[in-house]
């Protein structure tokens, strides 16, 4: 049987947490930050943690974790 391949692609996005689930960060907070409000900016800053209802699809992305 060959190996399972892991998405590249998926692997630099999402880390895995000490719980099992997945996190992930933000788009929009490289550039044109001047325009932006100072409540948006702190929000983008944050890891966000990946739904349930997407967590299947995250799995199969990453099966060796």
């Amino acid at each position: 049987m060959p190996k399972i391949k892991t998405n590249r692609a998926a692997a630099k996005r999402f880390k895995k947490t000490g719980s099992g689930r997945y996190t992930f960060s933000k788009s929009h907070h490289s550039h044109l930050l001047t325009t932006k409000s100072r409540k948006r900016k702190r929000s983008l800053k944050k890891m966000q943690l990946v739904k349930k209802s997407d967590m299947r699809e995250v799995r199969l992305l990453l099966p060796n974790g």
